[in-house]
This record gives structure tokens, sequence and C-alpha cells, in this order.
């Protein structure tokens, strides 16, 4: 008979803390930022000789550090939330509601493997060290310490920190071409094109989920925007990124010179019209399930999931 007493490993937990399935995406996002910035490089159209051991290597030092840096942000988060985590079904039986670890604990795995992660990008360059640093600082104390039980508009500026991945995943691969001691001088205005992707995509990804655990928030008393404004006036929001999703897939036909590949404008608008077709189908008056949640909310949460995938994707394959 199977024992329902065993506590899970150390290492299981801090997994949990880490968050992996949410890094998974980050980290698409930045492994693509180095293939499109290499690829441009093989194609003449940026004055750097790179190798594939090049490429590999700072996929390699960057899969390593942004997972580290990333995870500690995560633990950190579960430390500074886990008053609130125990009222909501979705965070419950995280490890520290659920007592498999101490809140110090977790706090100082956080700290210790955000710092070293995110110092790991210095041996490719400061500035992805730096952008990394940034990502890790603003997710920790301007989203999770002060926006978030604040203001309605926390996932969206909030989501400044999960926009950085292509900055720092480019400044790593671009490291002998940004001589310049600006940080925000990347060389190219793409890692900033893939920067605002992910920046407009966020807030109407996360509200689905909200939608999706519509009444949750409100018990945890963090004022998501369905729950201050309602699910009509968080939808037609949704709506609004939507459009300006499609306008930055546009970009490569109005602005050549941006250095996007023009297939890539096709490709964009087909992706965004499929995902925001999920977001027009969420229908704020539909019956919820047995568990008072909105099954629409919950696809188009997913389709948005697949479609941040395929939309950087893409544009390594064009």
């Amino acid at each position: 008979m199977e024992n329902l007493d065993v506590k899970p490993s150390l290492f299981s937990i801090f997994i949990k803390l880490m968050k992996l399935r949410v890094i998974v995406l980050l980290q698409i996002t930045a492994i693509c930022a180095i293939l499109v910035h290499d690829l441009l490089s093989r194609h003449g159209l940026i004055n750097i000789e790179r190798t594939w051991y090049d490429t590999l290597l700072t996929m390699l030092i960057t899969i390593v550090g942004g997972t580290l840096s990333a995870g500690g942000s995560n633990a950190i988060n579960m430390w500074y939330d886990s008053d609130i985590d125990g009222h909501m079904n979705r965070t419950k039986d995280r490890p520290i509601p659920s007592g498999q670890i101490s809140p110090k604990a977790a706090l100082f795995f956080g700290i210790i493997i955000s710092i070293l992660g995110s110092s790991l990008f210095f041996v490719l360059h400061w500035k992805a060290a730096f952008w990394s640093f940034f990502s890790v600082f603003f997710y920790v104390f301007i989203y999770t310490m002060w926006l978030k039980r604040r203001t309605s508009q926390n996932i969206v500026i909030g989501g400044i920190a999960g926009s950085t991945p292509p900055l720092i995943g480019w400044a790593a691969a671009a490291a002998e071409t940004i001589d310049s001691t600006n940080p925000f001088d990347l060389g190219s205005p793409i890692p900033w094109m893939l920067f605002a992707l992910i920046f407009l995509w966020t807030p109407p990804h996360f509200w689905a989920l909200a939608l999706y655990r519509s009444g949750e928030y409100a018990k945890a008393k963090v004022p998501m925007m369905n729950e201050v404004k309602g699910a009509a006036h968080t939808l037609k929001q949704s709506k609004v990124y939507c459009f300006l999703l499609f306008f930055l897939g546009s970009v490569p036909y109005f602005w050549p010179e941006s250095g996007l590949p023009l297939l890539w404008t096709l490709v964009a608008s087909g992706l965004t019209l499929w995902y925001s077709k999920s977001v027009w189908d969420i229908d704020p008056t539909e019956p919820v399930d047995k568990n008072g949640r909105m099954p629409k909310a919950a696809k188009s949460f997913i389709r948005s999931l697949y479609y941040l995938g395929w939309m950087f994707l893409a544009l390594v394959i064009v």
C-alpha cells in the first residue's frame, strides 16, 4: 500500500520553488534571440563571426544562468507570497504553505541561486548580467513586493521583468559588437522588439488565467484586473493588447530597417489572429464549471503559451 506520509525530497522541493515549467517558455525566448542574432551574423547582416561552438556555448550558459536567476526570483516570490498562497487552490500546495520547507530556507535558496545565475552572465558580457540582475530586482521588489497587492495594473507593469530574456540572450550573443557603456544599447532594435512582444503578450495571457480562476485572487485580496474592474472590462483591455500585438508583427513591413525578415510579418499576423480568436471567444456570461471557473478563459490561457513559443520559433525558422 502506498505510504501517503512520505515527504518529497529536498531536491524536488527546490524544483517546485523554482517553478521550472514557467521558466521553460522564458528560456525559449532567450535561446531564440541568440539564434536570430547568430543566423543574421552568418548571413552577413551583422558584422561579427559566430561559429556554432560560440552559439552552443552561449546557449548553454544562458540556459543555466537564466534558469537559476529566474528560479531564484520565483523562490523569493513564493517566500513573500506565502501568506496569501494558502488562500488559492492554484497555490495552496506550494512548498511553503504546505509545510514542506520553512520560509527562511526558501528565501535563502532563492537569493543564492538568483545571484549565482545572474553573475554567470558576466562570463559572456556585463550587459547580459545587468539585464539578468535587473529582471530579478524588478520581479522581486517592483512586482512582487510593491505592485501585486496595490494596483490592478500589477501584471502590466510587472511584465517588464518577464520580458527581459531576449535582451539577455541578445547581449550574450552580441558581446563582441556592443562596446557602448549604455546598457540599453544592444546594437540592434531586434531585441527590443522581442522585449515588446513579450510585454504586450503578458496582460492578455495572465488575465485569461485570472478569469479562469475568478474569485481566487479576490479571496487572497490581490487586485487583479477582473476582480477590480470586472470581467467585461478585462476582456476589452485584453483585446486592445491583441491589436497591439498585431501591429508589432507588422513592423518589418513598415520598417524594413528593423532587421526582421518580411516573411515574419505574414507568419506573425496569422499566429496573432489565431491567438486573438481565443480572446474574443471568452464570454463573461459563460456558465462556469463545477469549480466556478470559465472554461473558455482556460483555453485562451493555454493557447497564449503556444502562441508566444511559435512567434519566437517562427522568427528563427523564417
